[in-house]
């Protein structure tokens, strides 16, 4: 299969699942007191997952490559912690229709920073007057359900 295809379902897939993280780190937080404490159980599951994933597929890291990384690239986790947190968080205050849009929106300001950049070698994508519409228009979908 086209890896280009298949990096679209990943990410639709990826998506839908996304909305489905919201909902549950929030029934979660609640049984557990805590939308920090629900993270770091839904961040000790995807570990062990990952931990099956990795033994599963025989991946093992390049450790001299990873020795040569800058900072930044090992922030993700820190970012996803972030993300988990103000989800689980936000849901039952917003919604998560709400939710959702305001991260897509967060993540498209930010998005065009970096691609405009080329942040940690992405491919550089000028912000443009059509480019910002569309985050514009994003907005005002968060605009239009939240209304809703």
């Amino acid at each position: 299969m086209n890896p280009t295809v298949i990096a679209i379902i990943a990410v639709i897939i990826g998506g839908a699942l996304t909305a489905l993280q919201g909902p549950t780190n929030a029934r979660l937080a609640g049984a557990v007191a805590s939308p920090v404490n629900a993270a770091l159980i839904s961040f000790a599951i995807g570990t062990v997952a990952l931990l099956a994933l990795a033994a599963v597929l025989q991946t093992k890291p390049d450790m001299a490559a990873t020795r040569a990384l800058p900072p930044a690239a090992w922030l993700g986790g820190l970012y996803g912690a972030v993300f988990v947190v103000a989800s689980a968080y936000a849901v039952p205050r917003l919604g998560v229709a709400t939710t959702i849009v305001l991260m897509v929106a967060g993540q498209m300001m930010l998005s065009l920073i970096l691609d405009h950049f080329g942040f940690m070698g992405v491919p550089k994508q000028p912000i443009t007057l059509t480019r910002l519409a569309g985050v514009a228009m994003l907005i005002g979908g968060v605009l239009l359900v939240r209304k809703g």
